[in-house]
């Protein structure tokens, strides 16, 4: 297992598309993002290829790759920093030079179709990376508190960390609409389960890890806790269902310790009780503390979490304590 450099000011930032394009990102939202870097005092660069789009919204396969391994190589970049997610990253991986990330290991955070990426390094080479808010994150106007603090916490700080609530939670389309928001009461996580583990964290989105299996970059889940969280446009809780079940049929998850699953958006419309009787559906569950609704997904705000860390879950009347480790 090898973990990057923590970050500090003056940092380097390298803003990489290894999905979609920056050209879709409007130009109000690169002003706040490039505000935010500073605040944090760090240093952004693009890669050569960021604005590029062909008919799927991104690059060529050649063009990504080389982008990021100019950022792996670059000695003044500590961050690889995703604009988006999207929907073929995985394109990448049998084209990427993992020996040369293994020499210049470098944080990298991004999440949903980002998933893919991140767990095919660690697989390949055993670098942590990280789950969280994009480049394009980073231009949201209001409600981006908790996602700085988290970010900044994950990237920027030493040791173990308890991962706190979100006070209120939104998942309209604030990129349409940076002024007129609306934000929800966050009751704190819901206990599925309850129980105590701990073990290296592993996951992302559910259905971008899915395209990984049976290949030689889904990292073993032998003694790890997943974190999962689902993108569901149709409002059919069944896709969350049967894509969790796709993995529960992995021969590693026999080794699972927990499951950890992402706030759901409203339009899944996933209820607390419909989500207890999916979870008490799976044999391979039982006995197992599993969690819901926490600050990860496709709502915000969000933690970051680091792929390939450790984690100690406690869970028990009511309460759900998650504390997490890069180290």
């Amino acid at each position: 297992m090898s973990r990057p450099a923590l970050l500090r000011r003056g940092s380097g930032v390298r803003v990489v598309a290894p999905s979609r394009s920056l050209s879709i990102v409007a130009p109000a939202v690169r002003a706040i993002a490039l505000r935010r870097y500073s605040e944090m005092g760090l240093e952004v660069s693009f890669g050569r290829h960021v604005e590029e789009s062909d008919a799927f919204g991104s690059t060529s396969v050649k063009h990504r790759v080389e982008d990021l391994v100019r950022a792996f190589e670059d000695p003044s970049v500590e961050l690889l920093h995703t604009v988006i997610g999207g929907f073929n990253v995985n394109q990448l991986l049998r084209e990427l030079p993992y020996r040369t990330i293994e020499r210049n290991p470098k944080a990298l955070c991004g999440y949903s179709d980002i998933t893919a990426l991140q767990l095919a390094i660690h697989a390949k080479t055993g670098l942590i990376s990280f789950s969280g808010p994009h480049y394009a994150t980073f231009g949201m106007l209001r409600g981006f508190e908790y996602i700085r603090d988290q970010f900044h916490r994950a990237l920027f700080d030493r040791g173990s960390f308890e991962l706190p609530a979100s006070s209120r939670w939104s998942a309209d389309p604030w990129y349409r609409d940076q002024v007129h928001r609306h934000f929800r009461a966050n009751r704190g996580p819901w206990v599925v389960q309850p129980g105590r583990a701990r073990g290296r964290l592993l996951g992302g989105n559910l259905c971008t890890l899915n395209l990984l299996q049976g290949t030689e970059f889904l990292p073993d889940l032998e003694g790890s806790v997943l974190f999962v969280e689902d993108c569901d446009d149709d409002g059919t809780p069944v896709y969350f269902d049967r894509n969790l079940q796709s993995v529960l049929h992995l021969p590693s998850a026999r080794g699972l310790r927990g499951l950890v699953i992402g706030r759901f958006q409203p339009k899944a419309k996933m209820t607390r009780k419909l989500l207890q009787a999916i979870v008490r559906s799976k044999s391979e569950l039982e006995g197992l503390p599993v969690v819901a609704d926490v600050d990860f997904g496709h709502t915000y705000p969000m933690c970051t979490f680091p792929i390939g860390g450790r984690v100690e879950l406690e869970a028990r009347g009511g309460r759900v304590r998650l504390t997490l480790s890069a180290t």
